[in-house]
């Protein structure tokens, strides 16, 4: 399935949430899983931000040519289990001077290009 942009209801989710969780694979074939500060961004890329970035296993990761999978999930169990999540594979850039994405943010950025993404029982989007 090709990544034709997000859908109405996969940005409206994306933009209500704060935290993911980025999976890299370090070049000796150790996947890392971590949690992670996320912004969207109009053009559909997603800009991965902290506070030392460029410190991280996860940036070197990403700069040794590391594919990466992003997910953004929660289980709301106000009525019953009801889990939704939204799931994003693609390619992604290490940007060492991209700008901090936030006040308190470094200025290196992981920028995620997604090529499929899957989402599951995200609530519609407002029309306001």
């Amino acid at each position: 399935m090709a990544f034709n942009g997000f859908s109405a209801d996969e940005r409206a989710w994306l933009a209500s949430q704060k935290l993911g969780r980025l999976a890299t694979v370090s070049p000796d074939g150790i996947v890392g899983n971590a949690p992670v500060t996320y912004f969207v961004r109009a053009d559909d890329t997603i800009d991965i931000g902290g506070m030392r970035m460029g410190a991280t296993k996860k940036f070197r990761n990403v700069q040794a040519g590391s594919r990466v999978a992003f997910v953004v999930d929660i289980v709301d169990t106000r009525e019953g289990w009801h889990p939704i999540y939204l799931e994003i594979r693609g390619t992604a850039e290490a940007l060492a001077d991209a700008g901090p994405p936030a006040d308190g943010f470094s200025p290196e950025v992981i920028k995620i290009h997604p090529d499929w993404v899957k989402s599951f029982n995200l609530p519609a989007a407002s029309s306001s």
